[in-house]
């Protein structure tokens, strides 16, 4: 059975790394309507990453993908948290939706994130493709364009359309070191099913709720506002994953688990319901 054929959670995995602890955050922390459900009232926007650092050991950061980062605005960001905690960067959408292949581009992306790497909380950077990113010579293209720019850099790929779930992904990843993320998404013709490799050193899961009513639907032109992550997981949803986040936790060397369920607050409750859980089953999270 290749990954195509099931929509049921499915495990490959190369030979095992130590073990070390699974890593829970979420995608973005900042968000107005997080005020009252996460945040407390009256808190400035200055404040909320060392409050969420508080929760929180690590951080997939969206802002990136919107607004080229600086120096200055990934510095800010590592002074407000702790020694240990860990920042995911996600591309910016010129690299990952438009083909953007300028190596200056890559190469100003890459210094500035030259505060966290000093400070030891840079973990990698985060790829997530669009829908449209089918899997063909021209898409493999330009992951191995993106693989060669980023030279030496942690990269996870998130893949959207599911004609990448092929027998050859694993190896095809494996052999230019690109980390694989898992999705949890709707069960919908053509997205990416529930398939979990470990194709680096690291493992990958990002969250993104199972709203199938509103996935395709948008409620503005920014990609800010599409309903689709509006959703709060149960607990017997996030069950389903327990046991697979076991198995990458004894593979990988680290395994990050990020939740995008981003609409108020609903990603920082299902992370500490994940937490929670995990904890359940005596796991390092």
């Amino acid at each position: 059975m290749t990954a195509r054929d099931s929509g049921a959670l499915e495990l490959f995995l190369p030979e095992p790394l130590p073990d070390r602890p699974i890593v829970i955050g979420t995608s973005g922390y900042s968000f107005p309507d997080w005020i009252g459900p996460f945040y407390p009232p009256g808190i400035r926007a200055s404040e909320q990453l060392g409050f969420y650092a508080r929760h929180f050991s690590a951080v997939e950061v969206n802002a990136t993908y919107y607004r080229p980062p600086d120096t200055k605005m990934m510095q800010q960001m590592e002074r407000k948290t702790p020694e240990g905690f860990r920042f995911v960067v996600k591309l910016h959408r010129s690299m990952t939706h438009e083909g953007a292949r300028e190596p200056a581009l890559y190469r100003d992306f890459i210094a500035a994130m030259r505060p966290l790497k000093d400070a030891g909380k840079f973990d990698g950077l985060l790829a997530q493709f669009p829908w449209a990113f089918h899997n063909d010579e021209e898409s493999r293209a330009h992951l191995a364009a993106m693989r060669e720019r980023l030279e030496g850099e942690t990269l996870f790929a998130e893949f959207r359309h599911d004609s990448w779930a092929a027998p050859d992904l694993e190896s095809m990843l494996r052999g230019q070191r690109i980390g694989f993320c898992a999705v949890d998404e709707p069960r919908l013709k053509g997205l990416m099913p529930p398939i979990v490799l470990r194709t680096a050193e690291d493992a990958y899961v990002r969250f993104h709720g199972r709203n199938a009513g509103a996935w395709w639907g948008r409620s503005g032109t920014d990609d800010r506002q599409l309903l689709r992550y509006d959703y709060s997981y149960r607990a017997d949803e996030l069950a389903e994953w327990t046991a697979k986040v076991a198995a990458l936790a004894e593979q990988a060397r680290r395994t990050y688990l990020f939740f995008n369920n981003c609409h108020a607050g609903q990603a920082a409750r299902s992370a500490k319901l994940m937490q929670e859980l995990l904890r359940q089953q005596n796991l390092p999270a």
